[in-house]
């Protein structure tokens, strides 16, 4: 090896041996390569979280190469300090880090959040100067809502249509259930022939929607009845059916809106007795 290799190869390992020297060396040949050890986040990640009251919500914050660095987790809005490395530092219990043996995710889960949760939250690391990434979390308090009138009037052999929207809270609502009472609504039961007398549809537009449909309706399906998504309030509406016209709200045919009707021999026979009353009195 010439003097001038072993005196570049000395000045190599004598830069990198310097405290605090964002590289290392290695020298192959006469070649020297350099790695950076700074600690960087990984911007790959979903920094706008929206969840419903009381579901779990997570932020992922990923660190690479964090060394002796340390990652904690700040509140924007009073700059509270919620974690530093997997020590939780708050009182309020719902705040938690997670962060598997060896990993670069530093996940800040909050149990139970309410609307009042919602704002920015860093994930800080303690390097000089300070690194910091913003995380935008938003508590939104999803609930269902049954279309049209809160009691439905159906004549027996009708069909009727029930509509729920859940129209509020994260992309991800999950499903709707039906409910009858305390009893879970179930398709069926299959004719010989054409489509189940009660069917439910659930697609997902511009807001999560479920329609129970109920062909030739018979009396045994009164009751009250109930949209129970599994992120969401529930909604739910009374359905009578009956034999005769009744003088409150009618659902006919696939209609989810009612239509009033008056009772007009009961409304005529009130204004005749009102008449002879008053002919009497004078």
């Amino acid at each position: 090896m010439h003097l001038s290799q072993i005196s570049a190869l000395l000045l190599v390992l004598d830069i990198s041996s310097i405290k605090g020297f964002p590289f290392v060396g290695s020298a192959t040949g006469n070649s020297v390569t350099n790695s950076s050890i700074f600690p960087y986040f990984d911007y790959n990640v979903q920094r706008n979280v929206t969840t419903a009251v009381g579901q779990s919500a997570f932020l992922h914050c990923r660190v690479e190469q964090l060394g002796d660095k340390a990652v904690s987790w700040i509140r924007k809005r009073d700059l509270h300090i919620l974690t530093a490395g997997v020590l939780t530092y708050t009182s309020d219990q719902r705040f938690q880090v997670i962060r598997p043996e060896k990993s670069e995710n530093w996940t800040l889960l909050i149990k139970f959040p309410q609307q009042r949760d919602s704002g920015i939250y860093e994930c800080q690391v303690n390097t000089e100067p300070k690194m910091s990434l913003a995380f935008w979390l938003n508590v939104v308090e999803s609930k269902a809502r049954i279309l049209g009138p809160s009691e439905l009037y159906v004549k027996t052999g009708s069909s009727v249509t029930i509509t729920c929207v859940i129209s509020q809270g994260p992309h991800d609502l999950g499903t709707v259930f039906w409910y009858r009472g305390s009893q879970i609504v179930e398709e069926g039961p299959l004719p010989a022939q054409g489509p189940p007398r009660v069917h439910i549809q659930t697609e997902w537009t511009d807001a999560l929607t479920s329609r129970l449909h109920i062909a030739r309706a018979v009396v045994a399906d009164t009751g009250n009845y109930s949209c129970v998504p599994t992120s969401a309030e529930t909604a739910s509406v009374n359905v009578q059916i009956i034999s005769g016209e009744h003088p409150a709200a009618m659902q006919h045919g696939n209609k989810n809106t009612a239509s009033l009707r008056v009772c007009l021999p009961s409304a005529l026979a009130s204004v005749t007795l009102s008449l002879l009353l008053v002919k009497r009195l004078r």
